[in-house]
């Protein structure tokens, strides 16, 4: 009984150190871009923050409606959780300008302050896209990943959710409610 009692304290204090099911896939580097006012946007403003990113373009009529619409789900599911930003980074810097971002964010209610639409230099987002997040090219291909990418408040990738996989939302929803539990460093 009380090996048992022991094994049972472990498990729920590697819980609470969170994130004890989530691995860690790297640090994201700090980046500036455009927001969809047309201010400098810079990462640094994310620090302390849990975030869901993901990879679109405004003109899409193939996936990203569906992604959008999953990003916009996850700002009303994850509302209590004060310190949750959403960023959407363009793959099509050449004509998703700040006011074409504007109009799609205004499209799917995104709340000012907490759901950020980002274009910038190609050269910094196909950094971001294929060399940070390993996901794909900003190469005017317009082809990209279904993924939803969850970093933790101390900037480190912890998770990939394909949106097109059953479930994948539930699963984001409910890692981000364990990050909220840890401490930032």
């Amino acid at each position: 009984m009380k090996r048992l009692l022991v094994g049972a304290l472990l498990v729920l204090a590697a819980c609470h150190r969170g994130g004890a099911n989530l691995d860690d896939f790297g640090a994201v580097p700090a980046f500036q871009l455009t927001d969809s006012d047309g201010r400098v946007f810079d990462s640094r403003t994310l620090a302390g923050n849990i975030w869901v990113a993901d990879f679109f373009f405004t003109s899409c009529g193939s996936i990203c409606p569906m992604m959008t619409a999953h990003m916009h789900h996850l700002q009303q599911a994850l509302a209590d959780v004060p310190n949750l930003r959403l960023v959407s980074f363009t793959i099509d810097p050449w004509r998703d300008t700040p006011p074409a971002l504007a109009k799609y964010a205004a499209l799917y209610h995104a709340t000012p302050g907490r759901w950020h639409f980002l274009t910038g230099p190609q050269p910094t987002l196909q950094h971001l896209d294929k060399d940070v997040f390993r996901l794909g090219n900003v190469d005017g291909s317009l082809t990209h990943s279904p993924r939803f990418i969850l970093i933790d408040a101390n900037g480190h990738i912890r998770g990939y959710y394909d949106t097109t996989e059953e479930g994948s939302i539930s699963k984001v929803i409910s890692d981000v409610r364990t990050l909220s539990g840890e401490r930032s460093l």
